[in-house]
C-alpha cells in the first residue's frame, strides 16, 4: 500500500511548467541588460532583412555565394527570434513561467537553428573552396541546383537529428524542482531537473555535438587549409590578395562562431563555481552572431554595399555589372 501511494504521489508531482530564473547571481539588476539585448535584436532583424531584400532585388547578386548568405540571414533571424523575445519578457515583465511543451519546442528550435548556422558556414566554405581551388569548374559545379540540394540536405540533416533531443527530454520525469538557472530552455539545464536517469540524454547531446557541429568545424577548417595552400602557390601578390579577400569575411565569422563554441565548452566545466559566465556566454553566442554576420559582410563585400546603396536610393546613377 505504501509503495502504491509513493508511486501515485510521484506521478502527481509531475511539473506542468518550468521557471526561467534569468541570469544566475544578478537577478536584481539583470533588467539593465535588456536595452543592449533589444538593440542587438533590432539590429539583427533589420540588417538581415536588408540583406535578404537586397539579394532578392539585385540581379547582380543572384549568385550561389549570395544565395548562401541569404540562407544564413534567414537562419540568423530565426535563431534570434526564438531566444531574445522570451529573454526580454523575463527581464521586463517577469514572465518567467514556461510550459513543458513550449520549453521542449524551444530546445528543439535552438538546436535546429544553431546546427543550421554551422551547416550554412560549411556550405559557404565548400563554395569558396571550389571557387578558389577549382575556378574553371566552379560554374558547372556550384549552380542554383547545387545550392538548393545543399540547403535541402542541411534542413533535413539538422531537422531530423535534433528531434531526439526534445523527445528524450520530454520522456524524463520532472517531479521536484522546476527552476532553471538560465534565460532559456537549454537541454542540459532542463534535464538536470529530472528525477530519473538522464545518461541517455547526455550521451545523445554529446554525440549530436560531435556529429553535427564537430564534423562541420573539421570540414570548414580543412577547406580553408586547402584554400590557403592553393592561394600560396599563386605567383602574383595581387592574385593572392584578391583570392583571400573573397573569403576573408567568411573566415572572420567562422572563427568567431567556432571559437565561441570552444569557449562555451571550457566555461561549462566551471559552471558550478561561476554559474553566471557560461549562461551569459551562451546567451551572447546566440544573439551576437545574427547581428554581427550582416555587418561583417556589408563592410567586406563591395557588391553587397553597392546593392544596399541602389536599394536605398543612394546610388541611382551608379553603373551595374
Amino acid at each position: 500500500m505504501d509503495a502504491f501511494t509513493s508511486v501515485t504521489n510521484s506521478s502527481s508531482l509531475q511539473n506542468s511548467h518550468f521557471i526561467l530564473m534569468g541570469l544566475p547571481g544578478i537577478h536584481e539588476w539583470q533588467h539593465w541588460l535588456s536595452l543592449p539585448l533589444a538593440l542587438l535584436y533590432l539590429l539583427a532583424l533589420g540588417a538581415n532583412l536588408l540583406i535578404m531584400i537586397t539579394i532578392q532585388c539585385e540581379l547582380t547578386l543572384h549568385e550561389p555565394m549570395y544565395y548562401f548568405l541569404g540562407i544564413l540571414s534567414v537562419v540568423d533571424i530565426g535563431l534570434a527570434t526564438i531566444i531574445v523575445p522570451k529573454i526580454l519578457a523575463i527581464f521586463w515583465f517577469e514572465a518567467k513561467a514556461i510550459s513543458l511543451p513550449e520549453c521542449f519546442a524551444q530546445i528543439y528550435t535552438i538546436h535546429y537553428f544553431f546546427s543550421m548556422e554551422s551547416g550554412v558556414f560549411l556550405c559557404m566554405a565548400v563554395d569558396r573552396f571550389i571557387a578558389i581551388c577549382h575556378p574553371l569548374r566552379y560554374p558547372s559545379i556550384v549552380t542554383e541546383a547545387f545550392v538548393g540540394k545543399a540547403a535541402g540536405f542541411m534542413v533535413l540533416r539538422n531537422g531530423l537529428l535534433t528531434i531526439p533531443v526534445p523527445v528524450l527530454a520530454a520522456q524524463r520525469h520532472y517531479c521536484s524542482r522546476n527552476e532553471i538557472q538560465h534565460c532559456l530552455c537549454s537541454n542540459l539545464g532542463v534535464i538536470s531537473l529530472a528525477c530519473d536517469d538522464i545518461t541517455v540524454n547526455k550521451l545523445y547531446q554529446l554525440v549530436l555535438a560531435w556529429v553535427l557541429v564537430g564534423s562541420d568545424m573539421a570540414l570548414v577548417f580543412s577547406s580553408y587549409v586547402l584554400i590557403l595552400r592553393s592561394v600560396l602557390r599563386l605567383n602574383s601578390v595581387e592574385a593572392i590578395s584578391k583570392a583571400l579577400s573573397t573569403c576573408s569575411s567568411h573566415l572572420i565569422l567562422i572563427l568567431f562562431f567556432y571559437s565561441g563554441i570552444i569557449v562555451l565548452s571550457v566555461t561549462h566545466l566551471a559552471e558550478k563555481k561561476i554559474p553566471l559566465i557560461p549562461v551569459l556566454l551562451n546567451v551572447l553566442h546566440n544573439v551576437i552572431p545574427p547581428a554581427l554576420n550582416p555587418m561583417v559582410y556589408a563592410l567586406r563585400m563591395q557588391e553587397l554595399r553597392l546593392g544596399f546603396q541602389r536599394l536605398l536610393g543612394m546610388g541611382e546613377g551608379m553603373p551595374t555589372k
